[in-house]
This record gives C-alpha cells, sequence and structure tokens, in this order.
C-alpha cells in the first residue's frame, strides 16, 4: 500500500511540474527554455550531419540528435560510432516554425536575456513580434550551427546564393496523407539571428492545409546538391494556448 501511495504521490508531483513548466509565460523563460523550444521542441527540430577524417579521407553522416548531446557516444545512420574522443566535426541545422508563436517568443526572450539593459520601450517594441498575424503564410526558418567551421561556410554560401526558383522543386510541406504545398518564397539570411526562412501557402485548395487531425507534418528542405533536410512533427503536438501553431 505505501509502494502505490509512493508512486501516486510521484505521479501528481511530475504532472504538476509539466503542468507548471507548459503554463509559463513565454516572458519568463530562461536560456534553457529558450533552447529547448527553438532546437527541441514541438515546432522545432535539429538534423546534424556529421564528417569524420579517416586516413586522408572524409565520412559523412547525417542523423537527428539534441545540440546538447552532441559529446556523448552514439551510432550514426553509417552504424560508425562517434563520441567524445571522436575527430568527427558537426555540422548542425535547426529547423523551426517561425510563424509558430512559441518560436517567435523564443527568438524575442533570447533577444532579452543577452541584451538586459534594453530600455522598456523598445522591450514592449520587440515584443509586438510574437504577437505578429502572418495571416496566407507559413514560414519555417533553417539556422546552422555545430564544429565543421569549412562547412557551415560552404553551406552558408550556397543557402545565401540560393532563390525561390531553384528551389521550388525541392522544398515543401506534406501531410501525413501525401498532400503538399510547394514553397512559395524565400528570403536568405540577414542580419536579425532568424536564419534563412522559406514562405509557403497556409492553404490549400481554399481550406487550411493543417488542422489537429492532421497526424504528421513533414519539412522537405534541399538546398543544391548536399544540403538535403527532412523533419517529421507530430500536428496534435503543436498546440499552444489552445490554438494549432505552425
Amino acid at each position: 500500500m505505501k509502494r502505490i501511495l509512493f508512486i501516486c504521490s510521484a505521479l501528481v508531483l511530475l504532472n504538476a511540474s509539466a503542468f507548471g513548466q507548459k503554463t509559463k509565460p513565454w516572458t519568463e523563460w530562461n536560456e534553457k527554455d529558450v533552447q529547448k523550444v527553438l532546437t527541441d521542441s514541438a515546432w522545432a527540430q535539429s538534423q546534424t550531419e556529421f564528417t569524420e577524417t579517416q586516413a586522408g579521407s572524409a565520412i559523412t553522416t547525417t542523423q537527428s540528435r539534441k545540440a546538447a548531446d552532441l559529446g556523448t557516444a552514439e551510432k550514426t545512420e553509417s552504424g560508425e560510432t562517434l563520441g567524445k574522443s571522436s575527430s568527427a566535426l558537426s555540422t548542425i541545422y535547426k529547423v523551426a516554425f517561425l510563424t509558430a508563436k512559441p518560436v517567435r517568443a523564443a527568438f524575442i526572450r533570447r533577444l532579452e536575456l543577452q541584451n538586459p539593459e534594453t530600455p522598456a520601450a523598445k522591450v514592449a517594441e520587440l515584443r509586438t513580434f510574437v504577437d505578429r498575424d502572418f495571416g496566407e503564410w507559413v514560414v519555417v526558418t533553417v539556422l546552422l550551427d555545430g564544429s565543421n567551421k569549412a562547412r557551415k561556410v560552404s553551406v552558408m554560401q550556397e543557402i545565401s546564393a540560393a532563390d525561390a526558383e531553384s528551389l521550388k522543386t525541392t522544398t515543401y510541406l506534406e501531410r501525413k496523407d501525401g498532400k503538399r504545398v510547394a514553397l512559395m518564397d524565400y528570403k536568405p539570411p540577414v542580419q536579425d539571428g532568424m536564419g534563412a526562412k522559406f514562405i509557403f501557402p497556409r492553404m490549400l485548395d481554399g481550406q487550411p492545409f493543417l488542422d489537429a487531425n492532421s497526424g504528421e507534418l513533414r519539412v522537405n528542405i534541399q538546398i543544391g546538391k548536399t544540403v538535403k533536410l527532412n523533419r517529421r512533427f507530430k500536428v496534435a503536438e503543436m498546440m499552444y494556448d489552445g490554438k494549432l501553431e505552425y
């Protein structure tokens, strides 16, 4: 009986903790909260590419992993084990829905944490971005990180040189039922810290592309010949303040 009571109490505390974190106002997020929303949440994921030099040759593998776990030993998709002692270099692609309110909130909150002396009037102005209405558009942002400096330079050159026309045939959002919306516009990175922006229509055949029952959403982005991003999101988990955000 005592064991059962202990387990029940633990579950209550766990649920209370999860509820508290979920309902914590974004204006109270700390850097850890911000990082999670932008890299490992219902609205953002990271895809990591490893390049390991062996006997003068480069071996590249790709997989999805949390940015914070890059120092731990783990097998890549090719079966090789990479860990703290490995010579592997990483390129991390952070894919997030900028039109999802929690992602916008995380970007603004990060600015606030990094610049605590910002005047109140400027803070209020920045916060209007969080409640901005993007209307008929869905915007996916891609940011670069990782330890492979040479690869990041190469990828950034491709990202900066890309345009909407070259991306339209390889970049799209796809529902579980196979329906897709193709890229409509593309904005290369500028000095706003929000990365490259891929713009898609929110409507398909006169109806919202997604609803709470859409199941799964796949983001497919290909830039040039070497950058191929493929992330899957569970639509049912993309709810925020009672609203589907993406």
